[in-house]
């Protein structure tokens, strides 16, 4: 299955309001841009009246262009390979393809190649999920990755000594480049499996849970990640806005999880919670 890519230019301000709006039909990953920003979803989920209809709302406040192509796997590399560049995140991982030189001077170098996946640290969420992870423990610890994208924040829990991972995402391809990824980095021992929270039956508990998806499946399997989580343990959440983290609190305060710190940047956030 192929992407649609939807390219909108809009100011600052109004950029943030159609992310939360496409985010209601179906697009669950943004890139920033000079310009404005880029949405992503597959082309089974991709409805034109939808963005059309969302766009007409506001064409009266601001200028707002926007237009949208498929980007198919074959071409997807090469997508990569032009516009993708070595990130540095807290000034100790590196993020970069394997086209990329190694960098000096960092602890952690990842080495991703996305595929038809996302999930690089280029975006607000990962980099955050990434700094977050950075402040907890992993060392021998069984850590859950829901979401996995590429398999970044798996890649990162191996690195910070992490002994057991299980890494989930409901798209085969993303499963399929997870597993090269996490194989790539070193962790071979990492499993990546297809499937959403119902592949988590029957599961035992985890140590550490990365969940990096979106408000509303957060909020409807919160209770499924809590269930997995030993008192005293950290989930770390993120993929929504900071006008959302009081709805995640309220979520999670029921199933047993105390707030603990969050990191923002442009409006997303990566939220800390530990189980009571």
């Amino acid at each position: 299955m192929d992407f649609v890519e939807v390219r909108v230019q809009a100011p600052r301000e109004l950029a943030d309001i159609l992310v939360a709006e496409l985010s209601q039909v179906g697009f669950d990953t943004f890139e920033d841009n000079d310009e404005g920003f880029c949405a992503y979803t597959t082309e089974d989920v991709f409805n034109p009246d939808d963005v059309a209809e969302i766009m007409s709302r506001y064409q009266g406040t601001d200028v707002i262009e926007y237009d949208h192509r498929i980007i198919t796997r074959q071409n997807w590399n090469a997508e990569w390979e032009k516009n993708f560049q070595p990130l540095i995140i807290a000034d100790k991982v590196s993020v970069r393809a394997p086209f990329h030189p190694k960098p000096e001077g960092v602890e952690y170098d990842i080495v991703i190649m996305p595929r038809m996946s996302f999930g690089t640290g280029h975006h607000e969420t990962t980099a955050l999920m990434i700094e977050n992870q950075l402040t907890v423990d992993h060392q021998g610890k069984r850590v859950l990755d829901m979401g996995c994208g590429t398999g970044i924040l798996a890649i990162m829990a191996g690195m910070l000594g992490a002994l057991e991972i299980l890494a989930v995402d409901v798209e085969p391809w993303t499963v399929e480049n997870a597993r090269d990824n996490v194989q790539d980095n070193g962790f071979p021992e990492a499993e990546c499996r297809l499937g959403g929270v119902e592949m988590l039956e029957g599961e035992a508990p985890f140590d550490i849970i990365l969940a990096n998806i979106n408000r509303n499946v957060l909020l409807e399997d919160m209770h499924a990640y809590a269930a997995l989580l030993p008192a005293g343990c950290p989930i770390i959440f993120s993929g929504f806005y900071e006008e959302d983290l009081s709805k995640i609190q309220e979520e999670a305060k029921k199933h047993g999880l105390a707030y603990q710190s969050n990191r923002k940047k442009n409006n997303w956030v990566s939220a800390i919670f530990t189980k009571l």
